[in-house]
């Protein structure tokens, strides 16, 4: 079976899906026009996700990067010190700087994890709220 792009919206998708299943008297464009707006977001809120993930990713990646290099730099001009005190003050350094900075590294990414979950969420409470004033409208009749 060939791969679809993966680029089709949600409505495609489930437009697709409902004249695949080819059901009599179902008119899937009428369903699909009525939760056109869920659809589209929660297709927003699937990209909000995904672009919050890869955010997230890229940052961690260059973290680990800028990490290794100060590893690197840190070695490279490491000189074994005369005396146990000063050997025990560099390591002692090495240990602030290395825990200063992934405290500082943890905040950043907590922050975007919580900058990305909540775009989606909200998306996800708008199609909750919708879907709550549809069923409202259904109980009516």
């Amino acid at each position: 079976m060939a791969r679809r792009p993966e680029s089709d919206s949600f409505l495609d998708i489930f437009g697709r899906f409902g004249r695949d299943l080819k059901l009599p008297k179902v008119d899937v464009q009428a369903i699909l026009d009525h939760h056109r707006k869920n659809l589209e977001a929660l297709e927003k809120s699937a990209r909000a996700s995904a672009a919050g993930a890869t955010s997230v990713l890229s940052r961690q990646h260059e973290m680990v990067q800028e990490a290794l290099g100060e590893i690197t730099r840190m070695a490279q001009n490491y000189q074994a010190p005369g005396n146990p005190q000063e050997l025990m003050t560099k390591q002692v350094e090495f240990a602030r700087k290395s825990f200063e900075t992934t405290l500082k590294n943890a905040g950043e990414v907590a922050e975007l994890v919580k900058k990305s979950g909540t775009e989606s969420i909200e998306i996800l409470h708008r199609i909750k709220d919708a879907m709550a004033e549809i069923r409202a409208g259904y109980d009516r009749n």
